[in-house]
């Protein structure tokens, strides 16, 4: 998945393991000595899992990440 983190803003997330809709992505971290993506982030509203920020937001790792589309990345969480 060579995708440039800009390739990523208003793109709708969707977990697989029970067809939610989780939002449109809101940022992404990376790591800066590879420059490699490490996570999508997601403005989130309710509890899931333990994958939450402060501010609520849901961080998904880039392992849980099954597909990306032109519109739509697929998560399994």
């Amino acid at each position: 998945m060579g995708n440039k983190g800009l390739d990523f803003k208003h793109k709708e997330v969707i977990n697989i393991t029970d067809a939610k809709r989780l939002g449109f992505v809101q940022d992404v971290t990376a790591d800066l000595e590879t420059g490699t993506i490490t996570s999508i982030i997601v403005p989130g509203s309710n509890k899931l899992l333990s994958l939450f920020t402060s501010g609520n937001d849901i961080i998904i790792p880039w392992e849980k990440i099954k597909c990306i589309g032109e519109d739509i990345i697929l998560v399994e969480i």
